[in-house]
C-alpha cells in the first residue's frame, strides 16, 4: 500500500471553496480505486495549512488514477474549483509506506 500526503497552503478567506474542492476529491479517489482518509482543515493555530491523505494498493495502481487527470470530465470539474476560486495557493504530494498495527513488515 501507499499512501499519498498532499499539504496545501490554502486561503483561509475561501475555506468554503475548498471544502467543496476536498469533497469532490475524496469521492473521485474512493471512485477510483483509492481509500481516501479524508482532508485535516486549520483547526488552531496556523489557519492556512491544510493535509489529505489517501491511499492506493500500489504505486502502479495511484499512477492508473492520475492516468485521468486532464482527461476525465469529472477530474477536470474537480480541478477548476480549484482554480476558479484560487482557494488553493500551493500544495506539495508526498508518499509514505503506512505501518498500521495490522501490517506485515515489507
Amino acid at each position: 500500500m501507499i499512501t499519498c500526503v498532499v499539504e496545501y497552503t490554502v486561503d483561509p478567506a475561501k475555506m468554503e471553496a475548498f471544502e467543496e474542492f476536498a469533497r469532490t476529491w475524496i469521492s473521485l479517489v474512493n471512485r477510483h480505486g483509492g481509500q481516501h482518509h479524508g482532508y485535516f482543515l486549520p483547526g488552531e493555530g496556523a489557519s492556512d495549512r491544510a493535509l489529505a491523505l489517501f491511499s492506493f494498493p500500489s504505486l502502479a495502481d495511484y499512477e492508473e488514477y492520475r492516468s485521468r487527470f486532464g482527461v476525465d470530465p469529472d477530474f477536470v470539474a474537480a480541478d477548476q474549483i480549484r482554480d476558479t476560486s484560487g482557494c488553493v495557493l500551493r500544495y506539495d504530494r508526498s508518499f509514505m509506506r503506512p505501518l498500521l498495527e495490522s501490517s506485515e513488515t515489507a
